[in-house]
């Protein structure tokens, strides 16, 4: 069996909620779960051929009930921040609900990843998968349309996982999914990742202000902390005397991906357990987050506290607050028109 079924927690509706576990023949499995479509865990083999957990989640489906918890969750309607919380759309103003300040963040307090998606289907096969649904009513947050969100999750028998996302709406609305999990090659999240070695294929990334919404100018990323072209540890740069840099603690910044169409766009490097996770994106953008704050109390897989610098996300995206940067990619949807995106992040050792 290479899909199998248990009962992870019961929702506050009393409804059980379960995980299901994706495995492969070369000893990479994946749990997800249906509330925000999370990937609560992913084993995968070190160089030694010993598996170990390298996405932080929690042991229990009620640390996940938190408004604010990302954790290894699908984020939408519209990823990142909208300045402002609003914005205007064919001369019409759309207010939306604010959740970070004066924007909007992750699709609002009521967004994607606290929703109970649908299972749809799963193959039972080779290649596993899991296909999830949800529709998302027009007005929701403030966002226009009657949206309809696929997300299918496959793991290849190269260890390669596939999260393959489609849309449709009624109305023309902004659209910007992605999957918010936080990695730490090590198996270890006792340690941080700044010894990870991170390369990015990335000539530019969008400037921002103290609140992290773009000003709309690309800044090349060429002599400055924020160059990755050439494969360097996280923690390399990461004190540099830079702005946001400070402000973030750390890195929490979108680049601007070179290329087009599903490529290669980013490598990381665990020198300890010898893992490796390339990442491959058809989308303009990436957001890197180098996991720069901590929420006092947390507690993730086996109990281990939160500490600075845990993990790293690597969030494939449209720009931030694309809809209010017309020289932005466009993450408009149109109505009837199929949207349809894939990031992969595949694993292997060295």
């Amino acid at each position: 069996m290479s899909i199998s079924k248990r009962v992870f927690g019961v929702m506050p509706d009393g409804k059980e909620l379960p995980v299901y576990t994706l495995s492969n023949a070369s000893g990479t499995a994946v749990e997800v779960i249906p509330y925000g479509c999370r990937i609560v865990k992913l084993m995968t083999p070190d160089r030694t051929g010993s598996a170990g957990n390298v996405v932080l989640g929690h042991d229990t489906l009620e640390e996940y009930l938190d408004k604010m918890d990302f954790q290894g969750s699908t984020v939408g309607r519209f990823a990142n921040r909208i300045g402002g919380a609003t914005f205007t759309m064919d001369g019409k103003v759309y207010p939306l609900t604010k959740n970070e300040g004066n924007n909007t963040l992750h699709g609002g307090p009521g967004g994607f990843h606290q929703v109970v998606w649908d299972v749809v289907s799963t193959d039972d096969g080779e290649q596993p998968s899991i296909t999830f649904r949800h529709t998302s009513p027009d007005g929701e947050e403030g966002y226009p349309g009657t949206l309809t969100v696929t997300i299918v999750y496959t793991l290849d028998s190269e260890n390669g996982f596939h999260l393959n996302y489609t849309a449709v709406s009624d109305k023309k609305t902004p659209v910007n999914l992605t999957n918010h999990s936080y990695f730490n090659l090590s198996g270890d999240f006792r340690t941080n990742v700044l010894d990870h070695v991170l390369m990015l294929h990335a000539d530019g990334y969008t400037a921002a202000n103290d609140e992290l919404i773009p000003t709309g100018e690309i800044v090349p990323v060429d002599g400055t902390p924020f160059d990755f072209r050439q494969a360097k540890p996280i923690g390399q740069d990461i004190g540099a005397d830079d702005r946001l840099l400070k402000k973030c603690g750390g890195y929490d910044h979108n680049y601007a991906l070179c290329g087009a169409g599903l490529r290669k766009f980013a490598e990381v490097h665990d020198p300890k357990s010898g893992r490796v996770m390339e990442a491959y994106t058809d989308l303009p953008g990436v957001q890197f987050y180098s996991c720069n704050n901590v929420t006092p109390g947390m507690k993730f897989t086996g109990g281990v506290d939160a500490i600075r610098h845990q993990a790293l996300c690597l969030e494939t995206q449209f720009y931030p607050d694309s809809p209010n940067q017309p020289s932005f990619p466009s993450s408009y949807l149109e109505p009837g028109v199929r949207f349809h995106t894939e990031t992969v992040y595949r694993f292997s050792v060295k």
